[in-house]
């Protein structure tokens, strides 16, 4: 199991990696944008979202770290734009961990099945 750090960005999330790739000295990243997601016909995909990236992570000394674009409409308070991400190929401890964490927590997602991961929660 690893916990890795997640930031979140409001519309410059390209820059930033980019940024920080240079800075480690380490190639650009491959970017997924929100536009690049299997369409959903029960959801229709704000054009302002196409180019903003959904996902991204650089490798810097050992430690991966995520970042992505806030979706449009969806709060963004700096200082608040940072998480934690529990990463696990066992499907019991990541439901273990899940349980143990919702207890007094707030769910935003429950734990399921995305097309990016087997089991995901926010």
């Amino acid at each position: 199991m690893s916990v890795d750090v997640y930031l979140n960005f409001n519309g410059n999330c390209r820059e930033a990696v980019e940024y920080y790739a240079e800075v480690f000295g380490l190639e650009k990243p491959k970017m997924m944008a929100f536009g690049e997601m299997p369409p959903n016909p029960e959801f229709a995909l704000p054009e302002e979202a196409k180019h903003l990236i959904m996902h991204t992570r650089l490798n810097i000394s050992g430690s991966n770290v995520m970042f992505s674009d806030v979706f449009p409409g969806m709060p963004f308070v700096p200082g608040n734009n940072i998480s934690l991400a529990v990463l696990s190929n066992s499907k019991d401890e990541i439901i273990s961990v899940f349980n143990k964490l919702k207890e007094g927590g707030s769910i935003g997602m429950e734990l399921q099945e995305t097309f990016w991961s087997k089991y995901m929660a926010v």
